[in-house]
Parts: C-alpha cells; structure tokens; sequence
C-alpha cells in the first residue's frame, strides 16, 4: 500500500473547514442561468437550488411525482434527511417553470429522482459540489462555492434584495442564532462594511 506523503497546499489544515459563499450578483445568477439554458437538468437543479433553503441533500431526494403537478404558490412538502423533519416549501414561477421544461426533456416516473446523472444513476452531494464550481467558472466567478452556495444565495438575497428579516432567516434555516445566520449567509461582513461607508462625519 502506498503511503501519501504529499500534500495538496491549497487543502485547508485537517479540523478546519472550507466556507463557501452566496452568489451575490444577481447578474451573475442570470450569467449561470444562461450557460445553463441547453441543460434542463442542470438549469432545474441551479432554480430550484436558488429559489428554495433546500440542502443539496434534500434537492437530490425529489422524486418527479413531487413536483410533477406543482403550480406557483403551490407547497412542496418533503422530509429533511439531515432533521428527519417535515419541511414545506412554497414554489414560485421560476422553479415550477425549470421542472415543467426538465419533466418535458426527459420524461420520468413518478417514483424516479429528479436529477440523475448522466449514466442514470441519482446525483451524489459531491456531484453537486463539482457542479456549482463549474458553473461558476463558467462564467469566471471568483470565490468559493459548493453544493451550500445555493441555498446561502437564496437566503443571502432574502435579507438583501427583499429584506427579509433575520428572525424570519433564523426559522426558515433552523439556526440558534442571528449571528449564526448572518455568518452562514456572509451577510454580516458585507452589513458591518456598508454601515462603517454609509456614515462620514
């Protein structure tokens, strides 16, 4: 057996862990969107990912039949795997949309997943990860990002563009505090940076 000797330098140390980021332009959300345009499966996975809390994990578990008849304001009520708790989800224009077209691109069972890969088999959290980062430079997006950035740019943009309160934040990402929101959504940096610009004295 062979011994690893060597050490990837851009590896965090070992304990440590890598935090990705929110995608906080909307422009670059329509940039990846349209690189997506040609990939239902893709597209709808990015939509539903940016539109929802979801984890990668609980994206990955959605059977066809779940969102088959789904219209906007409808609930999609699924299981966390993470919690083991029941979460409902309200879908808007934008998701029911990117799941009618993948439905219609490659017709699926009721009781099949709604993201396979591209051998059949289900997406795997890693897969998603590896996904992200390309989109991302596809369109030469600097930064971290992962299978969480999609759920940290929908809460990002929650807080940002609809302002949506952080208590409300703190429910809808089941976390203990407001500061455990606005680190996990790196929205707490950017608030403190713009309230030291805003004042001039």
């Amino acid at each position: 057996m062979l011994e690893m000797t060597s050490r990837n330098p851009n590896h965090p140390p070992r304990g440590s862990s890598i935090k990705v980021e929110p995608i906080r332009d909307l422009k670059d959300i329509k940039s990846i969107k349209k690189v997506l345009s040609d990939n239902p499966r893709d597209l709808c996975l990015f939509t539903l990912g940016i539109n929802t809390n979801l984890r990668a994990s609980d994206l990955l578990r959605i059977t066809a039949g779940q969102v088959r008849h789904l219209r906007p304001g409808d609930e999609l009520v699924i299981k966390e795997k993470k919690t083991g708790k029941e979460r409902r989800i309200t879908v808007n224009r934008a998701v029911v949309k990117a799941v009618r077209n993948l439905l219609a691109a490659r017709p699926l069972d009721d009781n099949d997943p709604l993201f396979f890969s591209q051998r059949g088999k289900v997406l795997t959290v890693p897969s998603v990860s590896r996904l992200v980062k390309s989109w991302c430079k596809a369109i030469n997006l600097p930064g971290n990002y992962g299978s969480h950035t999609l759920r940290k740019t929908f809460g990002y943009h929650q807080r940002v563009q609809l302002n949506t309160g952080v208590a409300e934040l703190m429910v809808m990402f089941n976390h203990s505090s407001q500061k455990q929101t606005l680190d996990y959504l790196c929205i707490q940096p950017d608030e403190i940076r713009d309230a030291y610009m805003k004042l001039e004295l």
